[in-house]
């Protein structure tokens, strides 16, 4: 009756896409450590969507859809929310902001279709080709949390352009980040687990 994938295999992706959503509802109310906490959650829904969905039984069409729909959401919870975000966490640097913003989106989507263009061979590949765009849910919450204790620190939205700008270069530098393995999904779950109880008890509670 309708086209698409509805099953198991994909749910996470679906997930994380509504706390993308939910994150630039928050930003654009000026609810920002929320909107860090929901890029953190899908963060972890897309660290744990691919492993999810190799356990599932799926055909060659579901396995091609997946990695298109799985890129789709990456700009929705990684470019998207993250440029929302930006616009306000950039506010102190004017109308700067704004090509920063523009370079880390064009730089995202870059890393996005040079990832499709290869997915065939990713999965034995040992690294990635540039910092993919999912790191962003663990830069930036990060960074939150670092300048959260520099409370009336000035220059904290020239920080901000800084890591935005930073963090597009490496989306298309030509360098080799290893992929998550193994004991990895533990450490960056740990990770996120633990910026998110450090945002909720001092910027939520």
């Amino acid at each position: 009756m309708f086209i698409g994938k509805y099953n198991k295999s994909v749910i996470l992706t679906y997930i994380g896409v509504a706390f993308a959503f939910s994150g630039m509802a928050f930003a654009l109310y000026e609810r920002l450590p929320a909107a860090m906490l929901c890029l953190i959650a899908a963060g972890i829904c897309d660290l744990f969507d691919g492993a999810a969905a190799r356990r599932c039984k799926r055909d060659e069409t579901a396995k091609e859809f997946g990695v298109q729909i799985d890129s789709l959401a990456d700009v929705m919870g990684f470019l998207a929310l993250p440029a929302v975000l930006g616009l306000r966490l950039m506010s102190g640097v004017g109308i700067v902001r704004y090509p920063i913003i523009l370079g880390y989106i064009l730089c995202g989507i870059i890393r996005l279709a040079w990832f499709n263009t290869s997915a065939a061979a990713e999965g034995s590949r040992t690294h990635y080709d540039g910092l993919p765009v999912t790191y962003s849910a663990l830069i930036f919450p990060i960074l939150w949390s670092v300048l959260g204790f520099f409370a009336g620190f000035g220059a904290a939205a020239a920080v901000w352009a800084a890591g935005y700008a930073l963090t597009a270069v490496m989306f298309i530098l030509n360098v080799k980040v290893v992929k998550p393995r193994g004991i990895w999904y533990g450490i960056f779950g740990a990770m996120a687990a633990g910026v998110s109880v450090l945002i909720f008890l001092r910027d939520i509670l």
